[in-house]
């Protein structure tokens, strides 16, 4: 269970974490959330495709792999003998073990004792030995704006593209070197067809809206599925 307190520079003076890539660190994850003021930086290297959230909202996410398995089993082929193989990692992953909190309307950053980067050994330091921030926290502070930011800008990009109905389903079947195959599923995309075909109210309004960009980011990022192909393909003959 998570264990999220206000980080303090009495209480965590000696805490550090752990910035290194593993599946022991919590990065074996198939996909993550992100924004769409990220999507330039993500579609460079990440398919962006669509998902449902808990509550049924699609949102947006950045893909690795191809299963959601369990933790360990393979599910970010990025992972790469504790490096992450790509010179963007999305702001999601970077925060960690690190978000946002409330103290009233002011927002604080809070830290998850029991997430398995926190640790007393070795790591970045938090804070200095007089007390205050430490170069890397505070470039953590920026990241959990930025995605306070982003993410809070997601709902009303995606109620747009909902009303102009540019979000299908859809399923990639995939055949490997070896001839195994994999199903791609319960992930939502872009139909050009109908982007292409929308009126120049409706094109207006996304541009004013500031979402053309990020909406072609999206079509773009699609050839990045190539690469994860191949990544898999790669593993696969490896034997992992």
């Amino acid at each position: 269970m998570p264990n999220h307190v206000l980080l303090n520079n009495i209480d965590h003076m000696s805490l550090r974490v752990d910035t290194g890539h593993d599946p022991a660190l919590g990065d074996d994850v198939m996909f993550t959330v992100t924004f769409p003021a990220e999507f330039r930086n993500v579609q460079a290297h990440y398919p962006i495709v669509f998902h449902k959230d808990a509550q049924g909202e699609l949102q947006p996410v950045a893909l690795f792999g191809f299963h959601q398995g369990n933790q360990g089993q393979g599910s970010n082929l990025f992972l790469d003998g504790g490096r992450w193989d790509a010179s963007y990692v999305p702001l999601a992953i970077e925060r960690q073990p690190f978000l946002i909190g409330r103290d009233g309307e002011e927002l604080m950053v809070h830290i998850d004792l029991d997430h398995p980067r926190v640790r007393s050994d070795r790591g970045e330091m938090l804070f200095r030995d007089q007390g205050g921030t430490t170069d890397y926290l505070d470039r953590i502070t920026s990241v959990l704006m930025t995605l306070h930011d982003g993410l809070g800008s997601t709902p009303a990009f995606m109620e747009v593209l909902l009303r102009h109905n540019l979000i299908e389903s859809f399923t990639l079947d995939v055949e490997l070197d070896d001839r195994s195959l994999n199903r791609l599923v319960g992930f939502y995309t872009i139909n050009e067809e109908r982007l292409r075909a929308l009126d120049a109210d409706a094109v207006n309004e996304l541009h004013r809206a500031g979402y053309l960009e990020p909406v072609y980011m999206v079509v773009a990022s699609v050839s990045r599925f190539r690469d994860l192909i191949a990544r898999m393909n790669r593993r696969h003959a490896a034997g992992h």
